[in-house]
């Protein structure tokens, strides 16, 4: 049956950062997409940090629903900004001491080459992200309003409180230099999406499983009431029993349920909820 269904082409991109460093990155393009059409584009960023995007089949189970998303008209970019692994020793430490910085603009300036190339339509952009992923679309949810949607998974919001209570002590040291206690700045106004969240203007979906020890669910309370006590938009969903990474098949599909929803809402303005209620009432008369 999988034979049958069309599959998404996806082709290795590259740009330029603003330091001259060469940044590879996957571009997906919507099924039966035709040159010259501008298309929605999902941002998506990978965990780690020292994570990576690689050239596989993406019809298949995963933490994104990429093919699914190819399916129903959205184009996918997925970078692999300093700091993912597999380019080298040196790209793999030169996101040390500057998470979101320089690996922010790489993001940024990957988004600007889908743009340039006549493929992303720069008024239908989202952004979504897991784990470390998770950390720089909230990060990126306070540094910019270009994007229309905004999907949090397990994301790192307050570095600060972050550091005391998951098991990375070791390696959030290894990152930022210090204990934060020792260098505020670092864990807190040069890294922290809660130290700028009165930014925030982007409608936001927060998924998190509630068992999560990596990333404790306090990361994702801070968001949610930090863009609630700011009047953005915004969704808090707590998966029973799940740890870091969701493992329940349901789960996994009531999450890209959730995301189509949240992106179909705000970057094509589809109400999927009032199409379901108008589809049930008419099935009704």
């Amino acid at each position: 049956e999988l034979a049958k269904l069309p599959m998404p082409k996806t082709e290795v991109i590259k740009w330029k950062s603003s330091d001259g460093r060469e940044i590879e990155g996957l571009l997906t393009y919507p099924i039966g997409y035709q040159a010259g059409q501008k298309v929605p584009l999902i941002l998506n960023i990978h965990g780690g940090p020292a994570g990576v995007f690689q050239q596989t089949f993406i019809g298949g189970r995963g933490v994104y629903p990429l093919a699914s998303f190819a399916s129903k008209g959205y184009a996918i970019l997925r970078p692999n900004p300093r700091g993912s692994s597999g380019y080298g020793t040196e790209f793999r430490r030169a996101n040390i001491k500057d998470w979101g910085g320089m690996d922010y603009q790489d993001l940024m300036l990957g988004v600007d080459e889908v743009i340039k190339m006549g493929v992303a339509d720069e008024n239908r952009l989202g952004v979504m992200g897991w784990s470390y992923g998770g950390y720089m679309t909230a990060w990126t949810l306070t540094q910019t309003n270009r994007f229309k949607a905004v999907m949090v998974g397990a994301g790192l919001t307050n570095m600060f409180s972050m550091y005391s209570t998951n098991d990375l002590q070791r390696t959030l040291e290894s990152y930022f230099g210090a204990q934060p206690w020792d260098d505020l700045e670092a864990y807190w106004t040069k890294t922290s999406a809660m130290a700028h969240i009165k930014k925030a203007k982007t409608p936001t979906l927060i998924l998190h499983g509630a068992a999560d020890t990596r990333v404790p669910i306090g990361q994702a309370q801070e968001l949610y009431m930090g863009l609630l006590q700011n009047n953005v938009p915004v969704q808090l969903v707590f998966f029973p029993r799940e740890p870091h990474g969701l493992q329940e098949p349901r789960h996994q599909l009531d999450k890209m349920k959730r995301e189509y929803a949240h992106f179909a809402k705000y970057v094509l303005g589809i109400d999927e909820d009032k199409k379901a209620l108008t589809a049930s009432t008419e099935g009704k008369k």
